[in-house]
């Protein structure tokens, strides 16, 4: 166990030295680490309860998740029986069913139709033997389609996931640094972005549902007679989004949705340098919009983004390349603010600020300087409990800790880790926990000097015969960080992933540099006896 050749004992020592290098860029302030090369600028990022921040809690709305669910199994029922070729009649959404009538000559054809409807509900593991409706007959040729309640679980879950897809995406637009965006509870989702002070500039771009539409404009009925109630039952009154407000008849059929863009930027228009939006759809909006410029030549098109008309511009020519701009009374903020949100896609649901925190740096500060002086006050006790308690080995084990917790913030700093208060309370711990790794190696030797070995012997059989409880102590305690870190959030995992990753350089440490510090002062001293 004490005997390392010269390259294994090399690649320790690299090992230890290129991991520790890792921490360095922390030590340079940010604007100067930018000016090095890309690999050497990974650094640790500051959580929020460390640097201030916005905290933002949003809500999914689970009604307008519902409503669009029936909306479109209402649709799915109106396209089956005409399909089928089935007269129906009432066709109508009632709270959480939809209801169509039959003739009762129709109604087992009718029925078994819209029992094709229900689909299994996909699982974790696959598809499942629920399904996502009840289709029951209510008598009197009345067919009622119920979503069922795991059906909507599945449809909340999968709109949260889909949300927080998109808010992630919103949020890196910005320019910030390691947003925390994950799930919280059946219906909601927590935004943390450290560095933030004014989350009103967020609050507007999380909130809107950016539902962007391009629609033909009803050019047969004047504004203002739709103003007084002549909408055509095809078309819709929409008003302009920018103010004074203009109102516009806008067919509801869809010509290209927003789904179907590829990209978005700003820029200027050449002629009067006002800022525009570019835009660019991939292969299937690209041949959608040519087709419509081509059918609609002469006529004006609405762009449409969450049921405000942005724009209205009349088709001179068919527009093939699958490219256009958008302009308008944009200033370059709210122009950036639209690319944003037509690059990062439309949120499958509207989502409200029920909770809304900001943390100031000032307090981040205090939190920090704590932190330290936890840190500080900690160490200095292991230190002097391991010196008076096992003197020269004391000085090797705690080499060891010191190179240990710097192996630490190299590797967190490698995986561009968000550093948190927890996360600083962890790395204290596994200040403990790598001492406590020592300790069983020195009381084991001691038990082998106690029994009778020499030196030498003793020394080896005392890291060979305490690798088994250290492994199972370590293990265990690896196994709980994991346990956390897959069920937490936020400041738990914060703690586990400092606390794990202190873990696996706690067993490299205790095992090949301690042992490698030993081995080197075995081979100088030859000692006779063990200064322990």
């Amino acid at each position: 166990m004490l005997y390392f050749t010269r390259w294994r004992a090399l690649g320790i020592i690299l090992t230890a030295l290129i991991v520790c290098l890792c921490a360095v860029p922390n030590f340079f302030p940010e604007t100067q680490v930018k000016t090095w090369p890309a690999w050497a600028q990974r650094r640790l990022v500051l959580g929020l309860d460390l640097q201030g921040g916005s905290y933002l809690l949003l809500e999914v709305d689970s009604a307008y998740v519902k409503k669009e669910k029936l909306d479109q199994v209402r649709d799915d029922v109106r396209r089956a029986l005409r399909d089928a070729k089935i007269g129906y009649t009432g066709l109508v959404t009632r709270g959480d069913t939809v209801e169509v009538r039959v003739k009762d000559t129709d109604l087992q054809t009718a029925f078994a139709k819209l029992r094709d409807l229900a689909q299994p509900i996909g699982g974790l593991l696959g598809s499942s033997s629920q399904r996502d409706l009840e289709v029951t007959d209510a008598g009197g040729g009345l067919i009622r389609l119920a979503l069922s309640q795991p059906a909507m679980v599945e449809r909340m879950r999968k709109t949260i996931e889909q949300s927080i897809q998109i808010v992630e995406r919103r949020v890196n637009e910005l320019g910030t640094v390691e947003p925390v965006i994950q799930r919280q509870g059946n219906d909601r989702i927590l935004v943390q972005v450290p560095g933030l002070q004014d989350p009103t500039h967020l609050k507007e771009l999380l909130g809107k549902t950016a539902k962007m539409e391009f629609r033909m404009v009803d050019t047969s009925v004047p504004p203002d007679q739709a103003q007084r109630g002549g909408v055509p039952p095809e078309s819709e009154l929409l008003m302009s989004q920018s103010s004074p407000k203009v109102p516009y008849v806008v067919k509801k059929q869809v010509l290209v949705s927003g789904a179907e863009l590829n990209d978005a930027q700003t820029g200027f228009d050449q002629r009067t340098n006002e800022p525009i939006v570019s835009f660019r759809f991939n292969s299937t909006g690209a041949r959608k919009f040519a087709q419509a410029t081509q059918e609609n030549v002469g006529l004006p098109f609405a762009i449409v983004l969450d049921n405000e008309v942005i724009s209205a511009p009349v088709i001179r020519e068919p527009i093939t390349g699958g490219q256009g701009q958008i302009s308008g009374s944009f200033t370059v903020q709210s122009a950036n603010d639209l690319a944003i949100l037509m690059r990062a896609g439309a949120l499958p649901a509207p989502l409200t600020v029920v909770e809304e925190r900001t943390v100031g740096p000032g307090l981040g500060q205090d939190s920090i300087e704590k932190g330290e002086l936890a840190a500080y006050v900690g160490s200095i006790m292991v230190i002097v409990f391991m010196l008076l308690t096992y003197r020269l080995f004391g000085v090797f084990a705690n080499i060891a800790v010191a190179i240990n917790v710097a192996m630490i913030f190299g590797l967190l700093s490698l995986l561009n880790a968000t550093l948190t208060l927890p996360g600083i309370a962890g790395i204290v711990l596994t200040v403990g926990i790598a001492v406590d790794s020592n300790v069983l190696i020195y009381e084991r030797i001691r038990e082998e000097l106690r029994g009778g070995r020499n030196a030498i012997s003793a020394i080896d059989a005392g890291f060979k015969r305490a690798l088994a409880t250290i492994l199972d102590s370590n293990i265990t305690t690896f196994i709980a960080a994991a346990v956390l870190f897959y069920i937490g959030t936020g400041p738990v995992r914060g703690f586990a992933v400092t606390l794990g990753i202190g873990i696996i350089t706690t067993v490299f440490t205790a095992f090949t540099l301690t042992r490698l510090i030993v081995a080197g002062w075995v081979r100088w001293k030859r000692p006779q006896s063990v200064p322990i």
